[in-house]
């Protein structure tokens, strides 16, 4: 796990700046602290930053070709690095070190862009191939690993991080009219960013750079086929299931330094955790992140699982003191408008962990993978309440809204969430989604961003929606979750506060075969009635304690509500850059609903302040 920069300058004969390039390569230390690379050839410069994981001794970067040709810098791995390597012994080739670097270069050599289907891994390219005189950017199928690139007619800049196509001296100009967008979504879907001209390479694709063009190929994407041709031999599917996610959790776990695991007790990573113990040769270390807040915490399912693996486990706990801190980790380390407010525990369980290991295993993916958000119970429970007599599912949101000013607190964020699903159980699932998707009602969201000529966020909702080539919501619901909420929100989240503090995360719930098996699987498969995540629970799960099996679904969520709530330096005036582009009335109410109990504003505020520091 690493960080790369780099400059193409598309006028052959303008030299690389050796200085902007150690700029650029210097702002990604804590991606890579253990050491520093670079290479420069006239117009082309390559950087790189490392954090030692396979081949501690021989794998640093750039790394060369033997004949000279290809050079390279990435950040990832490639987990089935041994078994390429050995295939590609077989082909003649011969290697100098063990790193997966050199199976890269190799995999180049003799398959081309082909290579990446190939890989079995999370990544981030960017080779220079001096036969043909062109700098090549690959990006993992998922977007695990991020990699930026801005480009005008001189040059085309690149680096894992937005930060460090800044440190090359362009002023990065704001988009305001992506603010809608941002508020509903709490960021910038790709392959846009906050910034003009500047993009991120689309998850499965490469992208070509030559003198005179860039070209973007893909060369991988969820395979969809006929709905009504889905698996339904559940024998077959919980086999292959089975053996994939024990071989997922096994190839990655080679490395060259200690292996750890975070564990929040939940489903996915009790079930990481449990396979980890079944492959390891010594105790593995779990580490999980409390709250003083007994609704958002997870730590005692997670001491269960511990100590019925064994695992030396690791407890931290996130207090409210840490607001201010993660204000500003989270505007360094996002370099744009990011309001997933789970970004402040994962920072701190990868802090805590840092101070271990180098790398960790996690359960993130599994919800995509397994269809386990509540969104899918919420599409079933949908269907059963629609076929209510008329009168009765048309009267009961009336009845909710009448008694709603009579509470506050608990019971009235919880009457808020069941007005909510009845009033939108009739619509349509593009206005569902609307109606359901953000931290505020889309209303206010609009009122708030009606001052600017913003891109609507329906408009963009609706192409979303109907560019989507299926028709059952259940599978619709899958497509948005791996193609959108994935590279954009979840993946980003982890990224960023894992390698804001030099910590590696592999995710075994994202092995590609294992989600090419499971989007294939029929949803009655997937989800046996109102049980969530059948597959994992019928296999793996027969493995794991009944606490587990029978909690109840949490996210990683911190309880913003109640810190905003009892902060009394929370007021408008806070908001001293978006008083003067949102609407101010709107903004007000926001925050004094969330003060007095009336709504559960936590997560958009703590939105609202992750966009005040890039205005």
């Amino acid at each position: 796990m690493c960080g790369i920069a780099g400059i193409y300058n598309f006028d052959t004969r303008n030299p690389i700046s050796s200085g902007k390039l150690s700029k650029m390569n210097s702002s990604l230390y804590h991606r890579g602290p253990d050491s520093e690379g670079y290479f420069i050839d006239g117009h082309i410069g390559l950087a790189h930053r490392r954090l030692s994981i396979i081949d501690l001794k021989d794998g640093h970067q750039p790394m060369i070709s033997q004949n000279g040709n290809i050079i390279l810098v990435f950040n990832g791995e490639i987990y089935n690095y041994i078994e390429l390597r050995k295939e590609l012994v077989k082909e003649g080739f011969h290697f100098k070190t063990n790193s997966d670097t050199e199976v890269i270069i190799a995999a180049y050599e003799f398959w081309g862009n082909e290579c990446y289907n190939k890989f079995n891994g999370m990544w981030a390219i960017a080779l220079w191939d001096k036969r043909i005189n062109k700098l090549i950017l690959s990006r993992d199928r998922f977007g695990e690993k991020p990699l930026y690139y801005y480009h005008n007619s001189d040059f085309l800049l690149f680096g894992s991080e937005i930060k460090a196509i800044k440190q090359f001296g362009i002023p990065l100009e704001p988009r305001l009219e992506l603010l809608e967008i941002y508020l509903f979504l709490t960021n910038i879907p790709g392959p846009d960013t906050f910034y003009k001209n500047t993009f991120e390479v689309k998850p499965g694709h490469f992208m070509v750079i030559s003198s005179d063009q860039i070209t973007e190929k893909k060369y991988w994407d969820l395979d969809l086929i006929d709905e009504k041709n889905k698996l339904t031999n559940e024998k077959f599917v919980l086999e292959q299931f089975e053996y994939l996610l024990n071989d997922s959790v096994r190839i990655r776990m080679r490395a060259d330094v200690e292996v750890g695991a975070f564990l929040s007790g939940g489903l996915d990573s009790s079930s990481v955790v449990s396979l980890m113990a079944k492959n390891a040769n010594e105790q593995i270390n779990t580490f999980t992140i409390g709250f003083p807040n007994k609704a958002f915490d997870e730590s005692e399912l997670a001491d269960i699982i511990a100590k019925q693996y064994n695992t030396n486990h690791h407890l931290g706990t996130v207090n409210p003191e840490s607001l201010n801190e993660m204000i500003k980790i989270c505007n360094f380390h996002f370099d744009q408008p990011f309001g997933d407010s789970s970004a402040i525990p994962t920072y701190f369980v990868s802090k805590f962990s840092s101070q271990k290991v180098k790398l960790v295993l996690t359960g993130d993916g599994g919800d995509e993978l397994l269809s386990g958000y509540n969104s899918y119970l919420g599409l079933k429970l949908t269907q059963k309440y629609n076929a209510l007599p008329f009168g009765i599912n048309k009267g009961i949101p009336k009845l909710i809204n009448l008694f709603l000013p009579i509470f506050k607190g608990k019971i009235r964020y919880k009457m808020n969430k069941a007005y909510s699903f009845t009033n939108s159980a009739s619509l349509p699932f593009t206005q569902r989604y609307l109606h359901k998707k953000p931290y505020a009602p889309l209303s206010k969201i609009q009122e708030l961003t009606q001052p600017l000529n913003c891109i609507k966020i329906e408009d963009f909702i609706y192409d979303l929606v109907n560019k989507i080539p299926l028709n059952d919501e259940f599978y619709k619901m899958m497509h948005i979750n791996y193609k959108y909420d994935l590279p954009n929100d979840y993946l980003v989240k982890v990224d960023r506060m894992s390698m804001s503090n030099s910590l590696e995360t592999r995710t075994p719930f994202l092995d590609f075969r294992l989600v090419e098996l499971m989007t294939l699987v029929d949803k009655s498969i997937k989800m046996k009635g109102f049980e969530r995540k059948s597959v994992l629970r019928n296999t793996v799960g027969k493995t794991l304690p009944n606490e587990i099996l029978n909690a109840p679904k949490k996210g990683f969520g911190v309880p913003l509500r109640e810190w905003f709530k009892s902060n009394e330096n929370l007021e408008l005036a806070q908001f001293e850059k978006l008083t003067g582009l949102l609407d101010n009335n709107v903004l007000n109410e926001i925050i004094i609903q969330n003060k007095k109990g009336y709504s559960d504003n936590g997560n958009f505020i703590w939105t609202l302040i992750m966009l005040e520091s890039y205005i």
